[in-house]
């Protein structure tokens, strides 16, 4: 419901409907596991029988940390549920966007490792994604539209919002972001253009400097991390002599060797800081290596350290 409330267009504060309702979604199923892990009482007060606890008493006693991302993500969540019962702006959407997300995302990963439950079953994996409709926030034009109380409401949040959203992992926000690149491929173009000497607007090719941590923000073993948890998800089993194994430093190095990842700079980012480089790898690296994986599980690990055992191997640079 929260999902289907949001991608409606025709609905004006379905912000504020999302977060009544993943709000809920999170409660339940916290509360489901709690059961499960710690019986049925451990979801009543002590001393209110009769009375189930809040939502922020399952963070406090499933997630622990207290500076989790995932659980930093839900309390600023609870705190939008709350405002929204009685402080509601279209202008909170821009603000909150890349945390509601990222707890949409979160949900269908704990949902998963709590109850075995695949939500891309119930929901195509397509819909999981929200529908965004982004207006940058104009602090003028919020003081010029709303009485300072409710501007000044509005403001502040986004000035606390938006260095956690920069600094923090995907578990916490993910930036919704547009990238656009030159390509003289046009069946890969979503918009063309052409340029004209005698054209009264021109048009400038420039070299942007990209920041690497952003484009290329997993180190070797978030990467391993990640490709084992699609490879758990999907069901995909990987074989290496005959037995049933997890990806480990020792098969992706294989696999950045074999194809040359490392030299490939829409993959791989070198940092030359000292006289031993280090490496970070983009989304397109762990997509690459996943896809290379579902071809053939059983065989994939076997067949690169053989091709590599005919090369003459170079020590490689330490991965961190």
């Amino acid at each position: 419901m929260a999902i289907e409330i949001y991608n409606k267009p025709s609905i004006k504060y379905r912000l504020e409907g999302f977060s009544f309702f993943i709000c809920n979604a999170w409660e339940l199923m916290l509360k489901a596991h709690m059961i499960n892990k710690f019986g049925e009482d451990s979801i009543y007060y002590s001393n209110k029988p009769n009375r189930t606890i809040s939502l922020e008493n399952c963070l406090q006693k499933i997630f622990t940390n207290e500076k989790a991302p995932l659980r930093k993500n839900l309390e600023k969540i609870v705190e939008l549920r709350n405002t929204s019962t009685h402080f509601i702006t279209e202008e909170y959407e821009s603000v909150y966007i890349p945390l509601l997300q990222a707890c949409v995302f979160n949900f269908v990963d704990k949902i998963m490792e709590f109850h075995g439950v695949d939500m891309t079953q119930i929901i195509p994996e397509n819909f999981i994604t929200l529908s965004v409709r982004l207006k940058s926030l104009d602090e003028t034009e919020i003081r010029g539209k709303y009485v300072k109380q409710v501007a000044d409401r509005l403001i502040s949040t986004s000035r606390t919002i938006q260095p956690m959203v920069e600094s923090a992992n995907s578990s916490f926000a993910i930036r919704v972001e547009h990238y656009h690149y030159l390509t003289k491929k046009r069946e890969e173009a979503t918009e063309l253009y052409h340029i004209d000497k005698n054209a009264e607007e021109g048009v400038r090719i420039i070299k942007e400097i990209k920041d690497p941590n952003t484009t290329h923000k997993y180190t070797a073993k978030a990467c391993i991390k990640e490709i084992n948890k699609r490879l758990q998800k999907e069901k995909i089993s990987l074989l290496f002599n005959g037995s049933g194994v997890e990806m480990n430093m020792y098969h992706f190095r294989n696999f950045t060797a074999y194809f040359g990842l490392k030299e490939n700079e829409r993959m791989c980012f070198t940092y030359q800081v000292s006289a031993q480089p280090q490496y970070s790898y983009s989304q397109q690296a762990i997509d690459f290596i996943f896809e290379e994986i579902k071809k053939s599980p059983g065989t994939i690990l076997d067949d690169l350290k053989g091709k590599l055992a005919k090369k003459q191997s170079t020590p490689g640079a330490k991965e961190f």
